[in-house]
């Protein structure tokens, strides 16, 4: 799993990173994504961020990428405790 975490500070390009994220995970927290993991999944992400984004960052702003190996412990409390369940509906 990678988690990446994100500060930029201008609302477009922060917007644009978001919808890039979204390709390869869902959102956690306003600007945490969590991504399943592979070689092929970190090396585009990382290759886009280099490659395109940071040319356009700040000096403030920060990109900040997590890999997660399996023996990893994560530990969820309220709603995001409920993410990691199967949801089975019968009606």
């Amino acid at each position: 799993m990678l988690i990446v975490s994100y500060d930029i500070t201008n609302d477009k390009l922060r917007t644009q990173f978001s919808s890039f994220l979204s390709k390869f995970g869902y959102r956690l927290q306003y600007s945490v994504f969590k991504i399943k993991n592979s070689d092929r999944v970190l090396n585009n992400i990382t290759a886009e961020i280099k490659g395109v984004f940071s040319k356009k960052f700040s000096e403030t702003d920060s990109v900040i990428v997590f890999s997660m190996s399996k023996q990893c412990k994560v530990y969820s409390y309220g709603y995001a405790r409920n993410e990691e369940k199967d949801l089975i509906l019968v009606s």
